[in-house]
C-alpha cells in the first residue's frame, strides 16, 4: 500500500470521526447518506485489512481522538509522516524479497541445469591462462591496459562493449549501434561496474561476470536466461567527474 493512500485514509478517518462523540449504533440504512457513509466505513475497514492487517484498533482509534483533540500526543507532528513512512518501507522490502525468493525458486526449478552450465563454464575458464579473479568472483582479462585514470564508482564512464552468453550469443553491442554508451560506473551491474574500476582510460578487458554479480534468477530478454554468466569485452574511453 502506498503511503500516500494510506494517509489518504487516515485523513479520511479523522474528518469523519468527532471528539468524544458515542457511536451509534444501527441496524438498518433507511436513506441514501446512511449508504453512503457505511460503505465509506467498510471501505476504510477494507483498506486496513487488506493493506495493514497487524492494525492495533485500539492504539488507531486512540490515534484518531488525540489528532481531533490536539491534546495527549505521544507523537510529534515532524515524526508522523517518518513513522508510516519507515514502517511502509520496511514492509514494501519484505514483500519485494519475498516475491524475489518465491521467483528464484521457480527458476531453480527451471533452469537448474543452465545455472550448473555457467558455473561450471567459470570453474573451467578461471585457470585458464591471463584470467584473474577478485574477491567477490568476478573474472576478467586485460586486453590492454589504459594510461589514464579510473573512475570511482560515482563518476560518469563513456564505454564501447560487446556483451556475450556462454554460448557466445550476442546480446548487445554499443558497436554495433556506432555509438559509445554514457552512464555512471554504479549504474551497470555490479560486476561490470566492479571491472570498471579496475581499468584506465584506454584499456580494454574482458569482464566474465558470475550470475550473482548480474541479474542473478532474473531473465533479460530471449538471450539471457535466468543465472547467465555474463561475458563482456569492454572499452573504458573516457571518465566523466
Amino acid at each position: 500500500m502506498k503511503i500516500s493512500k494510506f494517509l489518504a485514509v487516515a485523513v479520511l478517518g479523522l474528518s469523519i470521526v468527532s471528539c468524544g462523540q458515542q457511536v451509534k449504533t444501527v441496524s438498518s440504512l433507511e436513506t441514501e447518506l446512511d449508504s453512503v457513509s457505511y460503505a465509506m466505513g467498510l471501505n476504510m475497514a477494507n483498506q486496513f485489512k487488506n493493506n495493514f492487517s497487524e492494525v492495533k484498533k485500539e492504539v488507531f482509534f486512540q490515534g484518531l481522538t488525540n489528532g481531533l483533540d490536539s491534546t495527549n500526543l505521544l507523537l510529534e507532528d515532524k515524526d508522523v509522516r517518518n513513522t508510516l513512512n519507515a514502517y511502509f518501507q520496511k514492509k514494501q522490502q519484505e514483500k519485494m524479497k519475498e516475491q524475489q525468493a518465491k521467483a528464484a525458486e521457480k527458476a531453480e526449478k527451471e533452469f537448474g541445469e543452465y545455472k550448473k552450465q555457467n558455473e561450471a563454464f567459470l570453474e573451467a575458464n578461471k585457470s585458464k591462462d591471463g584470467v584473474k579473479t577478485t574477491e567477490s568472483g568476478l573474472q576478467y582479462i586485460v586486453i590492454k591496459e589504459g594510461n589514464g585514470e579510473s573512475p570511482k564508482a560515482t563518476d560518469g564512464v563513456s564505454v564501447h562493449y560487446k556483451g556475450t552468453n556462454i554460448d557466445g550469443v550476442e546480446f548487445d553491442s554499443s558497436y554495433k549501434r556506432n555509438k559509445p554508451y554514457e552512464l555512471k560506473a554504479n549504474q551497470f551491474v555490479s560486476g561490470f561496474s566492479e571491472g570498471l574500476q579496475l581499468m584506465k582510460t584506454g584499456a580494454k578487458y574482458k569482464f566474465f561476470i558470475p550470475q550473482e554479480l548480474a541479474y542473478k534468477a532474473q531473465a533479460r530478454g530471449k538471450d539471457i536466461k535466468p543465472f547467465s554468466a555474463l561475458i563482456f569485452e569492454v572499452e573504458l574511453l573516457e571518465v566523466k567527474k
